[in-house]
Order: C-alpha cells, then structure tokens, then sequence
C-alpha cells in the first residue's frame, strides 16, 4: 500500500483515536516507567477541546493505567486492546466471566517468568501480556510457554503479539472494534476517524477507520503490509503535530 509520510491538516470534524505506548510516549523497559509530562497533557487537553471532546486513547495497557500516566487529564479510553472501554459519559463497558481461565494460563507461565531473568508477566485482569525486551534471547521459550498458556485458557481466547510482547487475551474484542464503537456514539458519531498508533496491535484500527473512509497513521519506520496509510517518524512528531492543533483550528475557551 502506497504510503506518504506528511501528516495530515487539522480538522475540527475528526474523531481522533490515540494509541499511547510508541505513540504519545517512548516504551520504557518497564511499563510502569512511563510517564506523561504536563506539556503532552496540555495538549490532549487542548486538542479534546478542539474536537468538542471527540478524543480518546486505545491502548494494550488498562484504562487504569491509562489514567495513572496521564493522571489528572481523564479521556475517553480504551484498554486492553477493546476488551475495556469508557465513554464520553465515563461509563466502563468490561466483559466478565475470565477470572478462573485466566487464573489457569497465568499458573502456566508464573514459574517460567520466574526463572528466566528479564522477563515480566503483566497482569491486566483479563488479559496477560509477557514482555521478553530485556531477555530477547528468549523469544522462542515465551512463545512456547504462551501457547502451553493458551491452551490453559481454553477457547475463545488468542495470543497477540507485539513489539517484545506477547499478550494472551480473550478473542473478539480489539482496537478496531473499540474505535468502531465510539463512533456509533456522542461525541464521536457523525466524525471522520483518525487513528495514531506504532505496533502490530493498533492494525486491526488502522483497517477500521480505513472502512469508514478514515486516517491512518503508524508511528515509526514503514512496515511492509501494514493498513496505515500514513507514517509519523516517531513520538516527538506525533507531539509536534498535536501541538500544531491549537494553531490550525478553533479551541473553546477551557
């Protein structure tokens, strides 16, 4: 797919949709690293109120997550890649009925991550996401074992893989059917779709703003089948661009 790497003008109409690790942030060696500074707050805030609130954050990480880094700034957001989401309204729509599958797939992996320095089990509830970027070597074991956890799970539940991230998740929720729907509902319906993200993950977005005539944009060096029709270099042009909202469309006095 032919791809541009100008970003695009402002549009006062759009429903932007934002991933956030890779993104908005740098990935840290531990995710509970990441932090967001005043001045990218700022501008969320800013570019939200351009939008007349049609903003909101689609993230692998937990919508609690999501609001401890961006904390006292509170978005629409959704986490753990769709299976989370709240709206405008602050409504959380979250699925339940995994607790006990997802118990049986952490016990598969705990004594693995536990003896193989460098690795880290994240615990999202109903997801578990086994980071391996401070172990490479490793890859081919925490495949194995996420498999074997997998199998634990039983069905309805895949494996997503990521940048150094494999994530065991419950099937049938993703980033595209989140964005998809937002915009089913206020402040989002009616808008074109924006969607900004940087890892295989956000590609089941990218295909879903692309079927509503929408913007994708991947962050980083061009990947070869990616949906994206558009390349940001990296975060700091992410950043530069949301900036760049408050001079090129209307803000509402906060």
């Amino acid at each position: 797919m032919e791809m541009t790497a100008t970003l695009p003008a402002w549009d006062r109409r759009w429903a932007l949709f934002l991933d956030v690790d890779g993104t908005l942030v740098d990935i840290e060696r531990h995710p509970d690293e990441v932090r967001a500074e005043p001045e990218l707050r700022r501008s969320l805030a800013t570019t939200a109120r351009a939008l007349d609130g049609a903003l909101a954050l689609v993230s692998g990480r937990s919508i609690a997550s999501i609001d401890r880094i961006f904390a006292p700034l509170c978005l629409p957001a959704a986490g753990l890649h769709g299976l989370e989401r709240r709206d405008a309204d602050g409504r959380v729509h979250y699925p339940a009925g995994y607790a006990d599958r997802i118990a049986a797939a952490r016990a598969e992996l705990v004594g693995f991550v536990q003896s193989a320095p460098g690795l880290l089990l994240e615990d999202k509830g109903a997801a578990l996401a086994l980071h391996y970027r401070n172990a490479p070597a490793l890859a081919a074991e925490c495949e194995r074992h996420m498999a074997l956890a997998e199998q634990a799970a039983g069905t309805d539940f895949h494996v997503q893989r990521g940048k150094m991230v494999l994530e065991l998740k419950p099937s049938g929720q993703d980033k595209g059917t989140a964005i998809l729907a937002f915009l089913e509902e206020a402040p989002f319906a009616g808008r074109r779709p924006v969607f900004v993200g940087d890892d295989l993950t956000d590609e089941d977005g990218f295909r879903a703003v692309n079927a509503r005539a929408g913007l994708s944009i991947r962050v980083g060096p061009p990947r070869d089948g990616s949906a994206a029709h558009i390349v940001a270099t990296d975060v700091a042009a992410v950043r530069d661009w949301l900036n760049a909202s408050t001079e090129s469309i209307h803000v509402p006095a906060s």
